[in-house]
């Protein structure tokens, strides 16, 4: 998966363990959600940390939810859940790999 590099240039928050938005694990990074976006630091300043391309996430089975165990993460205009490692959107009938 290709993540484009799109610099949160106003972000003067900087964010840690106890600065009390939520820390997601996100491949060799830490992603935080603030405001409905996922930042992380990148080189000095924060990234908004999205997806470049489309990536279906296959073999797929379990159906996330409200209940389903799984740490939910507000992502703009969807909700991303995190499992094993990855977040995971649900988009036209299966999930993407964000």
């Amino acid at each position: 998966m290709t993540t484009q590099h799109l610099e949160h240039p106003t972000h003067t928050h900087t964010h840690g363990p106890d600065c009390g938005h939520q820390a997601v694990s996100h491949g060799d990074h830490v992603d935080y959600a603030h405001d409905g976006h996922l930042h992380r630091e990148h080189s000095g300043h924060w990234d908004e940390c999205e997806s470049g391309a489309h990536t279906t996430h296959d073999g797929h089975t379990h159906v996330h939810g409200s209940d389903c165990g799984h740490e939910a993460v507000r992502h703009g205009d969807h909700v991303d859940y995190v499992h094993d490692g990855h977040r995971h959107a649900e988009h036209d009938g299966h999930y993407d790999d964000h």
